[in-house]
Parts: C-alpha cells; structure tokens; sequence
C-alpha cells in the first residue's frame, strides 16, 4: 500500500471517476438488459461496487433508496459464506430478515477475483414484476405477514464457479406469475454484475491491488472528510419534527413518523424513538431501509458535491428502536415499506427546516404512487401492470416546485403511455397537470398530477398505494400545505373513493383515476411577484379565482394584465390588521394525536 508521501491527487481523481463510470455502466447494462417495463422504463433498480471488505465504494446512477441498504445486505452476506466464494460464484437473497427490503427486490451480489484474491463485489439490485404469494406484483399492502407475500429467499448462490443452479432457478420461475419476465430481469442484473466485475478487473490490473485498495481508503476518508466538514457548518442543537403516514395498510389510521435531529460538530444523530411501533399491515420496514432515507436526506442537505460511497456514512448515527414500524420483528410484513422512505425523508426536512431555513424545501407529494393491476388474459397467460406515479416536489427559497418529477428518494420516471398500453390490458383516458393545486406561496408548490386508467381485460386484482389524503404536503415560511390525493374507482356508472392504500378485484372497463398530493408553497404568497402569478394562469397552472384569493392577484377582465390598483387593495385586505396572511402550514414538531395499531402481527 503505499505512503501517504507517494499519494498523487491526479490518480485519487483518475480513480473516483472510474469508479463512478464502472458502477454507471452496470446500471446502463441493466437497464438496456432488463425484461420488464418496472426496471427497464421506470429503472426501479440500483447498481453499486463495493471493496473485498464489502465497503460500498460507487454507486450508479439509478434509485437512491437501494443503494444505502447495500452495506446491510452485504454484511449478511458476508457473515453466511464467510470465505467460502470462488470466481464465477452469484449470490442472491431478497428476505427482509435476512438482508432484504422487501420481497420483489432481489438483490444480487458478484464476488469479483484478480489474480485469485477476492478484491470486490459488483452488486445489483431490482424490483421484480412479480414475487409469487396471495396477491400478484407481491406488493399488497395489506398483507399481515411476510409468509403472504411471497417467496423468500435467504442469501444462496444462484451460480457456483459461473455454473448455475438448476434448482435455484427452478424454484424462482416455480413461485412467480411471471416466470418469463422475471428471468430476464435476473439476466439483466446477471450482466449488470458482469459489466461491473469488467470494470473492477480493468482498475486492478492498471493500478494494482495494493495501490488501488489503498487509494479506496483515501476516497472513503475523503467522503466522510467532506460529510463533516458540511455538518459543521450546521448549528448544534436538537431538532424535532413529526409528520404521518395516512394509512397503515390494513385501516386509515395516522402512524407517526417521528424524529429528533441532534447535531453536535461533525456529527449527527437521527433519533427515531416515540415514531409507531410496528403495524399490522405491509408498511413496516427493515432498519437498513430506514438507514438508506437517512442518509440520503443528509446528502440532499449537503452543498459540496462528495463522491456516493460509505465514507459519508461514518458521522452519521441513527436509532431505531426495536419493535418500531422501522426495526419490527417477526413475522411483520414489508411489501409496501417504500411509503415509510418517503416519510423519513419529509420529517428529516421538516425539522431540519428550522435548523437549515433556507436551504430545506417544502413538502412534496408524498412519495411515488403506485398503481398495480395483476390477472390472466383469456388465453390463460398471467400479466402483472405496475405504473408508479411521479407527481411534485415542494418549492423551496431558491425557486416554485418541480412537476412531473420522482421523489428524491427515487429518482425513477413515469411510464410512457405508449409503453404502458402496449404491453398491458389498460387504455389511458387522461394524463395531465391539475391546476389550482400547488401550495401557494412566494414560490409555489408543484402541480397535481393525474393519470385515469381504463382496464380492458376480463378481471384482475388492483393494488393502490397512494400517500397524502388526509395529512397534505408541509408548506414553509409561511407557504401554505399543498393540495391533498385523491383515488376514484368507476364500475357500472358509479363512482367511489378508495382508501390510500387497498386490494380489491376489478374487472372489464372499470376505470381508476389517481390525483397525487400537490407541493407545499414557500414563504408569503402575498409576496409572490403578480407577474409570476399571470403566467401560471397563462400557463393554465392556476386560475382567475385561485390567483386573487390565494396570492391577492386581480387580473384585468378579457386580459391577462394585472390589475395593479384591484391587486394592491385585494392584498390589503387579505393581509389584514397582522399585515400577514393567515396560514395553514404545519409548523415543526408539531405533534398530531395518533390512533395507529401497535403490537406485531398475530
């Protein structure tokens, strides 16, 4: 290894690129590899490299909530087969209890040799269409136990020195709806891990064992150098916030969602300790998933850009505590544990808004919604539709919310009309903003989006997983909340609202229309530049109406021209004798009383 004497910062820069580049193509081989529409067009999928210590090193750009539960899965990984890999050799697990998040992600993990040393690992891990288990997609939400979601799969070798295990597959394509499509999404991730074991080889033999594991302790050192020095910057203090999940799975109850941020120097502490205990339906989650949304929260709060590796994680500490909806124990089930990611993230903002003013957005739209409809065409061949839901981000100080746009925490993208109705029996009859539905502010929340399916085969099962319909998006600095969802189910001329989150049959020409929650406004909106305002009604994002009773905008009739003395008044009058307007927005730390269920299934 050599001296800190001989380090050179061109080879420390040569190589963190290299690395990012090696784990980018791992994801660009999986998704041009990839079977189904989830990892191919909505890239539900992650790929990352990690050291022989099993350290994650590089991260692809690909679903940021993986990636951070990566290191967890390893570290079992590692502990079942100890140092009992060979070249050749694909180990697979996707059991919550055993490294998982949840069933339909796979992990796959690559054991990668030079010169006949373990030195690495390439890793991928997918969503899959299907998992097997009471209901298709394996993501239920109101499953009580993780014996009804499907297959498990404790960490075992898929392929042993590049020969694979007959058995293995046949045990997966034996469990699944959809054998066809699930064995080529594990092909893709088969030759994610190729490309990522190429690019690792192709480091190794240019610089060297030694010298490369010894430049991989500088560029880990180095990420958490720059972690620390970014918290350091934050003000020491203990800050709190409680937001909520609307739905536990199983009934439309509140489950908190509660953290304490304790930043001291270069350190901090998420304390999650008064959140819910561990619910009854398929929203709990795996601590490692729990870890993942923390860390990445604090990087989309740090300023320097920091290579992605496990070195950020180091002045990190978090607390979960066991039998909580983020640690459960067994049998708890985690089908729909993404809908808590999200939550974590929006507590972590929102009661870092109070420590970071400036530099923390509103609330978005909950998190992605998912749709799913699973069932046989007539000719007896199962099918497995699965459309996710990207609606709006919450403004922030620098400028209105995005739309259109995954949550952070995924950073996956809607699914093509074309595509979607190609390969599955749906028609789209409306897909489209809605206005009137940002959080008004000095800067407005993002818009609603809307998606109305029609199903066009004979009968199936609908799986919903919505967020945000009785607890809206968060405004700040006197933003208002956003608009909340809706889900509408249509049959026989009749329509109905459904739950955030339900299970239920379908059949031929029922229809299911979803509204996601709108952004959260920041700061005034009695501040918000008129002009601003007029070209969001131009744009058709807002309304005459909406603009003079939320912003005080009074637009001149048969023009789109301000009406500067109607809106000066109309803003005196809605400011009122505080000289500020009335506001709706949750404030941090607020406490709200809960009535969700504890206790572990039974």
């Amino acid at each position: 290894m050599q001296t800190r004497e001989e380090f050179d910062l061109i080879t420390f820069e040569v190589l963190r690129n290299a690395l990012a580049a090696a784990a980018d193509e791992m994801a660009l081989m999986v998704m041009r590899s990839a079977r189904s529409s989830v990892v191919r067009e909505l890239l539900d999928f992650a790929a990352a490299l990690c050291d022989r210590d099993g350290r994650l090193i590089a991260q692809g750009l690909s679903l940021p909530l993986h990636l951070g539960s990566i290191p967890d899965a390893i570290q079992v990984v590692r502990r079942r087969f100890g140092e009992n890999f060979s070249p050749g050799d694909l180990i697979v697990l996707n059991d919550p209890f055993h490294g998982g998040m949840h069933l339909p992600d796979i992990f796959m993990f690559k054991p990668i040799f030079f010169r006949e040393r373990l030195e690495g690992f390439a890793v991928v891990v997918a969503h899959h269409a299907d998992i097997g288990g009471r209901v298709p997609g394996g993501g239920a939400a109101d499953s009580i136990e993780i014996f009804q979601e499907g297959l498990r799969l404790p960490p075992l070798k898929l392929h042993v020195a590049d020969v694979p295990d007959e058995a293995v597959y046949d045990l997966i394509r034996l469990n699944v709806r959809v054998p066809d499509t699930v064995m080529g999404d594990l092909g893709a991730q088969v030759a994610g891990c190729m490309a990522g074991e190429h690019g690792l080889q192709a480091l190794l033999q240019h610089h060297g064992a030694d010298v490369f594991h010894g430049y991989i302790d500088e560029i880990l050192n180095y990420s958490e150098r720059v972690t620390r020095q970014e918290i350091a910057h934050w003000p020491d203090g203990d800050f709190e916030f409680t937001d909520y999940e609307d739905h536990d799975g199983r009934q439309a109850v509140l489950v908190p969602v509660k953290v304490r941020v304790e930043i001291r120097g270069d350190r901090v502490r998420f304390d999650f300790t008064g959140s819910s205990p561990q619910v009854r339906g398929a929203i709990n989650c795996t601590p490692s998933f729990a870890r993942s949304a923390v860390y990445i929260a604090v990087r989309s709060l740090m300023r320097t850009p920091v290579p992605n590796n496990e070195g950020c994680f180091r002045p990190i500490e978090i607390v979960l505590p066991e039998g909580s909806i983020f640690n459960p124990r067994p049998p708890a089930a985690f089908a729909a544990r993404g809908v808590l990611g999200y939550r974590i993230l929006d507590a972590i903002f929102g009661a870092m808004a109070r420590a970071l003013p400036r530099q923390v957005p509103a609330a978005g739209d909950g998190g992605i919604s998912g749709i799913r409809i699973g069932g046989y065409h007539a000719s007896g061949r199962a099918f497995q539709f699965n459309d996710i839901i990207c609606g709006s981000w919450g403004a922030g100080a620098a400028g209105d919310g995005g739309e259109g746009l995954a949550h952070i925490a995924t950073n996956i993208s809607n699914q093509p009309i074309e595509i979607l109705e190609a390969e599955n029996p749906v028609r789209v009859l409306h897909y489209g903003f809605v206005s009137d539905t940002g959080g008004a502010g000095r800067n407005r929340g993002g818009l609603a989006l809307e998606r109305h399916l029609e199903f066009t085969g004979t009968e199936a099962v609908l799986q919903v997983r919505t967020h945000r319909r009785d607890v809206p998006p968060y405004g700040l600095e006197g933003g208002e909340n956003g608009s909340t969802s809706e889900t509408h189910l249509w049959r026989d001329g009749r329509e109905s609202m459904l739950e955030t989150k339900i299970t239920l049959p379908i059949q031929k020409g029922d229809r299911i229309r979803h509204i996601t929650a709108g952004g959260g406004g920041f700061g005034d909106p009695l501040e918000r530049d008129p002009a601003a305002v007029v070209n969001d009604i131009r744009e058709e994002k807002i309304t005459r109406d909406y603009a003079a009773r939320k912003y005080g905008v009074v637009v001149k009739a048969g023009e789109l021209v301000v009406d500067t003395t109607a809106t000066e008044r109309l803003r005196a009058q809605l400011r009122g004798g505080s000289g500020q307007p009335a506001s709706t927005t949750i404030a941090a730390g607020q406490e709200r009383p809960t009535e969700s269920q504890s206790g572990a299934p039974t």
